[in-house]
């Protein structure tokens, strides 16, 4: 009776052997997925109300704990291992999707500083500008109005026995031209107008052939600029015709 080939033999003993190591392999890394599952279940199945009061939370973290407890003694070292290390995997992801988190963070921070910094250099320039621009239109209304004081020391100048009458209307014609030149415009309500408490002062109550209540004289006129009172007219309202005995 002829012997086995010790070839055959080597190879007949490996071949199962090869065959349960790849079959014990596909189950280890099956049970060690399932298990990592498992755990994550048991992080994640700790479900707290919102309105959870802190017993309520530390009961439930407590349970956690404990399941987590009865896993880990029922699981071996090996699985154990493959479990632990899928979890730093997932630690080491988290981490690294928060510290991108926190540079995005910082970045949109930062362009919000620079944001408000320029906007507050444009409201400076800004103000800055309407500054320049109304001490400018105020040096022109110097200008002008220069121009007519000049005018009236001339007239004034003038020979004391001369007739400085057209001078002076030129020179205040000259005037009002100027404050209709800055929207200025006179308030001068005609007699029997009625008041406007927002543009008339009342000085006195009068008797008057004027109805009552309304405006009997106008004693200072008053001048508004771009329809805002600078200065309200002074007058006089008639108090009706006075009794005749």
């Amino acid at each position: 009776m002829s012997e086995p080939d010790a070839s055959e033999t080597a190879d007949d003993q490996t071949e199962p052997d090869d065959d349960g190591t790849a079959n014990d392999e596909q189950s280890a890394a099956e049970a060690s997925s399932g298990d990592a599952d498992a755990l994550d279940d048991i992080l994640d199945d700790a479900d707290v109300p919102e309105d959870a009061s802190l017993d309520e939370i530390a009961d439930a973290d407590a349970a956690a704990d404990a399941d987590l407890i009865e896993r880990i003694q029922d699981t071996d070292a090996e699985q154990l291992a493959t479990e632990i290390t899928a979890l730093r995997t997932k630690v080491a992801s988290l981490e690294q999707q928060l510290d991108t988190t926190e540079q995005e963070k910082d970045d949109l921070e930062s362009r919000l500083k620079r944001t408000q910094a320029d906007f507050q250099n444009y409201k400076k320039r800004m103000k800055k500008r309407r500054e320049e621009e109304k001490q400018r239109a105020t040096e022109d209304l110097v200008e002008r109005l220069v121009e007519v004081r000049d005018n009236l020391v001339r007239a004034l100048d003038q020979d004391e026995n001369a007739d400085i009458r057209d001078g002076i209307e030129t020179t205040l014609r000259q005037f009002d031209e100027e404050l209709e030149r800055e929207n200025v415009a006179e308030i001068k309500p005609e007699p029997g107008e009625e008041v406007d408490p927002q543009r008339h002062e009342v000085l006195l109550r009068v008797e008057s052939d004027h109805p009552e209540g309304t405006i009997d004289e106008v004693h200072r006129p008053g001048y508004e600029m771009a329809e805002k009172v600078i200065r309200t007219a002074q007058v006089t309202v008639s108090d009706g015709p006075g009794s005749d005995g």
